[in-house]
């Protein structure tokens, strides 16, 4: 048997695999946090890069940066942790889908902005101080470009 399709079978007989797989109700609730977490994502990552560039200079990056930043991050742990669980019921069917190929390809590009910007001492100075600079705006465009075409990759997927 070749490693990838022992890894394979591996994924599809792990007991939490199973689980959903035996039962409709864990599969809902697993699929209901899933949404949660992109929620979560999505409705903290959405109102903070809509600040950054530009709107609602009303209210202070201080305030509610680190809020939305640690909100984000929470939800992009749930999502990410159900995500993979519910890909391990079916993983071939899911590699072979188009659009959870592309939900991966662009998942990953916004993994790599958040590292950019958040490594970006022009992130951290404009949390404190309220200074957005032109690559803090750009990597917030690219941010909620990313996220909204993940969210839509992932609507996709049940449509392919």
């Amino acid at each position: 048997m070749a490693l990838v399709d022992w890894i394979g079978q591996w994924i599809v007989t792990w007991p939490g695999a199973v689980l959903l797989q035996r039962s409709g109700t864990a599969y809902l609730l697993v699929n209901a946090a899933h949404i949660l977490g992109l929620g979560l994502l999505v409705g903290a990552i959405l109102p903070l890069d809509l600040r950054l560039l530009g709107f609602f200079r009303g209210v202070p990056l201080a305030v509610i940066g680190p809020f939305l930043s640690r909100a984000a991050a929470t939800g992009l742990a749930l999502a990410i942790a159900t995500g993979l669980w519910l890909f391990s019921v079916k993983p071939a069917e899911y590699l072979a889908n188009e659009a959870f190929l592309w939900k991966i390809a662009l998942l990953a590009a916004a993994l790599v902005n958040i590292v950019v910007q958040h490594r970006s001492g022009a992130f951290a100075r404009a949390l404190v101080e309220g200074e957005v600079r032109t690559g803090v705006r750009l990597a917030a465009l690219c941010s909620a470009v990313l996220w909204l075409s993940v969210l839509v990759a992932g609507r996709w997927i049940g449509f392919v």
